[in-house]
């Protein structure tokens, strides 16, 4: 099964959204069948085969997600992190500031789901896979 840190390493790579499609990959490689992102803090839960799943601590200071969401907005900052003019952290105070409490990737349905605070779905995506 899947280590933190083989979580790290295949998170290493990453530098912008530009590079989320490969790093999914690196997960499935690894088993991971699902994970939640939580913006405020940047911890993660992993999950695998037969109920499999670790958390990984803090990454950052605590962020203040926004109480009111704004697709739009997000959705914006979404587009030009996807296109690499953004790193990670700025992704991340991005989406605080636009009201995304997590993300949820699922590997099966190959999507990126961004919820707000109150659980209700701002955007799915699906996940390309690279060529």
């Amino acid at each position: 099964m899947f280590t933190l840190n083989d979580i790290k390493n295949a998170h290493s790579t990453v530098k912008s959204g530009a590079d989320f499609q490969n790093y999914v990959q690196d997960l499935i490689k690894l088993g991971v069948k699902k994970y939640d992102l939580y913006v405020r803090d940047g911890h993660a839960w992993y999950f695998g085969d037969n109920d499999y799943q670790l958390k990984t601590k803090s990454a950052y200071k605590p962020l203040n997600i926004a109480n009111i969401s704004d697709k739009e907005r997000f959705k914006h900052y979404l587009k030009n992190h996807q296109r690499g003019q953004t790193d990670y952290p700025s992704f991340c105070n991005h989406s605080a500031e636009t009201g995304v409490l997590k993300w949820t990737v699922d590997m099966d349905k190959m999507s990126c789901t961004y919820y707000d605070k109150f659980n209700n779905k701002m955007l799915e995506e699906h996940i390309a896979t690279p060529l």
